[in-house]
This record gives C-alpha cells, structure tokens and sequence, in this order.
C-alpha cells in the first residue's frame, strides 16, 4: 500500500508540474500573424499580340529576307579585299582566339612570335604571315604581342579591316 501512495503522488506532482510549458512563446507565434494576411495583386491584362507587318511603306526592312545586292561601284567593290587566290598558310585552319603566343625569338634581325596551336604544336611567325580565319595578316610582331590586321566582311558584302593581338602568355 505504501507504494501506491508514493506512486499517486508522485504522478499528482508531475501533472502539477506539466501545465502550460512556453506559453508565452505559443501565444506570440499564435499572435504574430494574426493581422498580416497577404493581399495579392491581381495579375496584369493580358493585351493580345498584334504582328507587325513589313512591307514597302516601312523604312524597317524585313529581317527574315535576304537582302538584295545593291549595285556597288566597281571601284569600290574589291576595296579592301583580300587576295582570295594565295595558298593558305598552315595557321589559318585555326580561330585567332584559339591560338596563344608562348615566345619570342630573333635571328638574323628578324622577330618572330611563336605561337601553340590547339593542337599542341609550336608555330614561327613573322610580319606578313597570316594567322586566323579572317584573312589576319601580321603586321607586327614584338617580345611581348603579336598585332594582327583581319578582314572581315559585313552582311551587305563590304570588307572592312580590324586589329587584333595575341598577348604573350606568362
């Protein structure tokens, strides 16, 4: 019998005990929210698609056909040119961002520029020797760039000319 007694008041003690734990926390959880409910903006109007229309009276041409040649003057139109009939040099099978110059050499008062190629092999060049894929010719070369002019043509079929470099790589 006297372990029942001290059972019962042991289990009296520990509901007494239980109560309300964090009340304080559960009440301002519950409260916190209470008036900030969200409001959601209705979306916005949804406006139909209207095409646009190319025709002659825009001065927009249309980009989805193929321009027409314009007659250019003959003077004019191999201006700038590159000789298309000269046999290509081994490094103009190669993007000019691909190519890296590593080096610089001199012999005989000649500056040279060597170059690796994507495909691991090291390359001489010097001024006058083409490189890249847009008709790039050297035009100068010293210990630490190789300056390059490219020629590039544009979608009316004009050629233009542009520098480009390789920097040497440390």
């Amino acid at each position: 019998m006297r372990g029942a007694s001290v059972m019962l008041i042991a289990t009296l003690a520990l509901v007494g005990c239980g109560g309300e734990e964090f009340q304080d926390l559960k009440d301002f959880v519950r409260d916190s929210g209470a008036d900030m409910r969200g409001k959601v903006a209705p979306p916005p109007e949804i406006k139909p698609y209207e095409p646009f229309s190319y025709d002659n009276s825009t001065a927009i041409p249309d980009p989805f056909k193929p321009r027409k040649a314009e007659a250019r003057n003959s003077n004019r139109s191999g201006q700038n040119q590159p000789n298309l009939d000269r046999p290509k040099e081994e490094l103009e099978d190669f993007p000019l961002e691909s190519l890296k110059m590593v080096g610089y050499l001199q012999q005989a008062n000649v500056g040279y520029g060597v170059i690796r190629s994507t495909d691991g092999k090291l390359h001489r060049i010097k001024i006058g020797n083409y490189v890249g894929m847009n008709f790039g010719q050297v035009i100068s070369v010293s210990d630490t760039e190789v300056k390059i002019k490219e020629m590039v043509q544009d979608s009316a079929g004009d050629w233009s000319e542009r520098e480009s470099s390789l920097q040497l790589v440390e």
